[in-house]
């Protein structure tokens, strides 16, 4: 017999998991059209948000200083949503590379932020950057347990829909989401990506009440699960819907 719908999909909106928070982001603006409704509800209410762009987002299109132009988005974007801390790692666009090196630069970030929670891309997103993040930040997290250090994993959306276990509401913070958005000009010009963020974000309230208008998805990971690897893990869950 397969799985009733509740077992795929929350029929409730949940708290924030607890602070501070460390979010590692491919390119400079997916943090915001993945989760920005919920880094400003943080921010809202007082949780610290840290946080690592890993690429250089040069290849997003076909300007000049480009990832200069990019980084500088993200720079305002940061005031906007109130990040504490904001970090640039510079890895190539579309080349971003799951090694020994950036697995021990992202563990190294984890064990000196302390975060409470990780947020990661989910594994099945559709962008290699994104895919590669979600990999090298799951090995990070491993290697962080051996330094008794365990902060909780979360993976979020940022182009798909992916499978959750956590839905935020965002209907007070997609306003100021949308002002957020419209920061990345650069971006913006290639596709509409805000309006394409909304509509997922307004897709994710299926399963909720009226009340709710905008949500933001994720999946919430158990400390267990991270004794498999993220391919195994992914799996896993996709099994539940078959």
């Amino acid at each position: 017999m397969l799985n009733d719908e509740s077992v795929l999909i929350p029929f409730h909106t949940s708290v924030l998991p607890d602070g501070p928070w460390l979010i590692f982001a491919p390119h400079p603006d997916d943090e915001t059209f993945g989760m920005g409704g919920s880094i400003i509800k943080a921010q809202e209410q007082g949780i610290d948000v840290h946080l690592v762009i890993l690429t250089d987002g040069s290849l997003g299109g076909d300007s000049t200083n480009l990832a200069e132009t990019r980084k500088r988005e993200a720079e305002r974007v940061s005031e906007i949503l109130g990040v504490k801390s904001l970090s640039f790692w510079g890895e190539p666009d579309r080349a971003l590379d799951k090694n020994q090196i950036t697995i021990q630069h992202a563990c190294r970030q984890i064990l000196e932020t302390k975060p409470a929670t990780v947020y990661f891309p989910g594994p099945l997103e559709i962008h290699p950057d994104h895919r590669t993040t979600a990999f090298l930040v799951w090995e990070a997290l491993q290697r962080a347990r051996e330094h008794n250090f365990f902060p909780e994993p979360i993976s979020y959306e940022i182009s798909v829909q992916s499978p959750v276990n956590m839905l935020i509401n965002i209907s007070d913070q997609i306003k100021k989401k949308q002002q957020a958005m419209d920061l990345y000009v650069s971006q913006n010009i290639q596709n509409n990506y805000s309006e394409l963020v909304l509509a997922l974000d307004k897709g994710r309230t299926f399963t909720l009440p009226t009340e709710v208008k905008f949500a933001e998805g994720f999946f919430r990971y158990q400390s267990k699960d991270l004794d498999l690897g993220l391919r195994e893990m992914a799996k896993l869950v996709i099994d539940l819907y078959l």
